[in-house]
């Protein structure tokens, strides 16, 4: 599923406009993307687990020749896959329901006329 075909299926499943949805998904991203970058963990209770780790420099091998060789230290972006999401992927758990069908949100209703 790219992007575009995400943020149809949460307009349709939540009965919002797209624009909202694209509005909310970006946002989403955005705000994990800033808070990782700023070395902090964002963790999304039963989905997954965002965050940077430094990795101490060490020795490796040079897996054609045999040599070792020194790994500079450095710093990878991690995101881990937590309990509920394992368990709805894995088949342990049942997939949530989604919502098929859109629904136009319901119009505004404008306040009576007073009568003079």
């Amino acid at each position: 599923m790219k992007k575009n075909e995400l943020i149809n299926a949460v307009a349709l499943h939540c009965s919002i406009e797209r624009k909202v949805a694209k509005a909310v998904i970006e946002g989403t991203v955005e705000v994990i993307l800033a808070n990782v970058a700023k070395g902090e963990t964002v963790n999304i209770s039963g989905f997954a687990k965002f965050f940077k780790k430094k990795r101490p420099a060490r020795i490796g091998r040079n897996p054609a020749t045999g040599e070792q060789i020194q790994i500079k230290a450095k710093t990878v972006a991690k995101i881990t896959a937590l309990k509920g999401f394992k368990d709805i992927a894995l088949g342990v758990a049942p997939a949530p329901k989604l919502n098929t069908t859109y629904k136009a949100p319901a119009a505004a209703k404008k306040p009576a006329k007073k009568k003079r």
